[in-house]
Order: structure tokens, then C-alpha cells, then sequence
């Protein structure tokens, strides 16, 4: 499994960082976790071909998270005529919240007779389903988004992907993290605690309690950009757009 980081960043792109998107190639295909808004441009800007991509996982449905799907359905369709299906999975409510979001950027593009074939998966929470091959297990976290947000696990039989999401912190990361080849998790600010995200001082004496085989940071506001060298002394990793990991 090589995991390419299409984007780090947070809502609001600080240090130029892109809307989160993760682009995974596993033993069973490729997949994009998250679709924030910036990603199709950020895919671009990498040269990676959003044609060659299977499936799109989100893990929750905040525009900075999935915004990018309706710029992303309509390239297919009229600049880079995508002929493959492709099977979009998240919570419970992404269909409606896909379809408003057509509605809302393209009025009647919902209704679009589409030239390829996509199908959106709504994902039970804490069910193991398989997506493509592979088996996704997601876990309801602490994030306000009108629908349940969510931790991912993904593994492909070979190799294990988590991931929190936005969330602030609850004990049930410490599960989602067990055994993973990495954990993604969210590190939005650096002091105090904070509804609905992770903080550093948060999270630092959590680290040991993560077993996963490597831990790597994301979705940072620019004080806990300014603070990195904590991160690396700690012996977490921090994401950057860009980046290629291997697990």
C-alpha cells in the first residue's frame, strides 16, 4: 500500500496546505480517502489522473472533507470523459448531501445523464463492509457535520490505513489505531482543549497509548505549524502535501 498525500491542510488552507485528501494504491486498486475542496486541483498540480481512481472514502461530510466532488464528478463528464464506474462511500446522509451540493455550485446537474457509471455507498457505522476489495470499518467520533463523522480503518488484506477524521479526542481512537501500518490523525491546534478537534497538548500524552507502527499528524492551524519540531521530537511524523509513504 503507498499512500500519496494530495492534502494536509486544514479548513482553511493554512500554510498553503490543501484541503485533506489522501490518494491510496493498495494490492485491490486506488482509492482517494477524502475529497476536500481544493483536491481537484491539488491532484492536478501532483499530475495524478483522478480517472485512475476507484473509489472516494469520506470520512465525514464538511465541505473541506468532500467539497471537491462536484468539480470532480463534472471534469469526468465534460473535460476528461471518464468512461470507468467509480463508487463514491460515506456516512449515512452522502447521497442527499451530494446531491444538494450539485444543486447548489451547478443548478440541475444532479440530474445530469452522466456518461459514466457512479454509485454512492452509505457506510454503516462501526460494520465492517467491504468497498473495492478491500474492508473498511468506520467508528463514530466527536465532530458536529448534520450527519456521523467518522475514524476509518481500510486495510487491503496486506496492509492497515486509520484514520481519525476531524474529531476531538475519544478513547476510541486508541482502537482504530491498534495495529495500523499508520495512523492518520487530525492535530488541528496546539493548546487547551477544543470542541470538535485534537489539540497537541491534547494528544502528546495520548501517543503512547497509539499502537499503530507509525503515527503522522495532519490538518494543523498555523500555531501548530509553528510548533512542529515538538511533533518530530515526539517521533510522530507530520504530513505534507506531496508526500509519499510506502507502508
Amino acid at each position: 500500500m503507498r499512500l500519496t498525500i494530495i492534502g494536509s491542510g486544514d479548513a482553511f488552507g493554512s500554510g498553503g496546505r490543501f484541503n485533506t485528501c489522501f490518494f491510496l494504491e493498495t494490492a485491490k486498486g486506488k482509492l482517494l480517502v477524502d475529497c476536500g475542496a481544493s483536491s481537484l486541483v491539488a491532484l492536478k498540480a501532483q499530475g495524478l489522473d483522478p480517472n485512475e481512481v476507484d473509489g472516494i472514502v469520506l470520512s465525514h461530510l464538511h465541505g473541506d472533507h468532500f467539497g471537491a466532488l462536484p468539480f470532480l464528478l463534472l471534469d469526468a463528464q465534460f473535460l476528461t470523459r471518464r468512461e470507468r464506474p467509480l463508487l463514491i462511500a460515506g456516512p449515512p446522509g452522502t447521497r442527499t448531501r451530494l446531491d444538494q451540493s450539485l444543486e447548489v455550485f451547478f443548478p440541475r446537474s444532479s440530474a445530469n445523464k452522466w456518461r459514466f457509471s457512479w454509485k454512492v455507498m452509505e457506510i454503516e457505522v462501526a460494520r465492517p463492509t467491504e468497498l473495492l476489495g478491500h474492508c473498511v470499518t468506520t467508528t463514530e467520533v466527536l465532530h458536529y457535520s448534520g450527519a456521523p463523522s467518522t475514524a476509518i480503518v481500510l486495510s487491503d488484506g496486506e496492509k492497515r490505513f486509520a484514520y481519525s477524521g476531524d474529531t476531538e479526542w475519544v478513547d476510541a481512537l486508541v482502537s482504530v489505531a491498534a495495529g495500523a501500518d499508520l495512523f492518520l490523525i487530525e492535530c488541528f491546534a496546539y493548546s487547551g482543549e477544543l470542541p470538535g478537534h485534537i489539540t497537541w497538548d491534547v494528544l502528546k500524552p495520548r501517543l503512547p497509548d497509539l499502537r499503530a507502527r507509525r503515527i503522522m499528524l495532519t490538518h494543523m492551524n498555523p500555531v501548530m505549524l509553528a510548533h512542529l519540531d515538538e511533533v518530530r521530537a515526539a517521533r510522530a511524523l507530520v504530513a505534507e502535501d506531496g508526500a509519499v509513504i510506502d507502508l
